[in-house]
């Protein structure tokens, strides 16, 4: 059964493309790719008609909260897809995580239709996060990831990100994966996910490798990007 509540610290990093390939071989000695290996993580957003959540999320405040719904490909109608509600607070990133099909998420996201067969905490939590903000899908979001678990440090996860595509129309997962390029080709983002202290096997690899943290979200930076290319909010999604 897939976990469905998560707790631990994030931390972000770009990875030059000069050095992709060598510093993933010696990940590699470290970690294994997870059961997923690698993927096409594909998301919707969920936000207000002006984008509240995610402004709120760019002022960096103590707390804050975005929801999206997850597939692994392009889904139909019965696929699994994961519904999220991400917080972070000081630095720690809660997830709260329910699976439901395609047809059920949208069903409750898009029509107020609650899955009363799945009804529990989370989905209880999901329904008043709706109730509060009232958002709708505002952003298509996806990635390829190569996703690595550690062989000695188990609660220790790697992800490297690259190819990420968005846009603001069409935003429905079943429209298929393609979109506008946010970072340049080649360059990959890492998140290195973790409950305890980074080893310090992987901070010699970050030191050696001259690579730095960055503070960076996918949603973040799209948002930021399209205000400055069209001088005001970004076209809101069809409804």
């Amino acid at each position: 059964m897939a976990q469905l509540v998560f707790s631990r610290k994030e931390m972000k990093y770009f990875v030059p493309i000069d050095r992709f390939e060598a510093f993933k071989a010696e990940i590699e000695q470290h970690m294994k790719a997870d059961e997923y290996g690698e993927y096409a993580a594909c998301n919707v957003y969920y936000d207000t008609d002006v984008f509240n959540l995610i402004r709120m999320s760019l002022d960096r405040p103590l707390y804050k909260e975005k929801l999206r719904m997850r597939s692994y490909g392009v889904p139909g109608p019965d696929s699994t897809v994961f519904l999220e509600i991400k917080k972070k607070y000081d630095g720690m990133v809660y997830k709260r995580r329910e699976t439901l099909t395609y047809q059920e998420a949208c069903d409750f996201l898009d029509r107020g239709i609650y899955p009363e067969a799945h009804d529990s905490q989370i989905m209880r939590e999901l329904r008043y996060f709706m109730q509060l903000h009232k958002p709708r899908p505002m952003l298509y979001l996806s990635y390829d990831r190569m996703a690595f678990k550690g062989i000695a440090e188990k609660d220790l996860r790697l992800t490297f990100d690259s190819n990420i595509r968005y846009r603001f129309e069409n935003v429905h997962l079943h429209e298929g994966n393609y979109g506008d390029t946010l970072l340049p080709e080649g360059l990959h983002l890492m998140e290195i996910k973790m409950s305890t202290a980074m080893p310090l096997w992987l901070t010699g690899l970050l030191d050696r490798y001259e690579i730095r943290r960055t503070s960076f979200t996918k949603y973040g930076r799209i948002y930021e990007k399209e205000f400055a290319k069209r001088g005001g909010m970004p076209v809101a999604a069809e409804k």
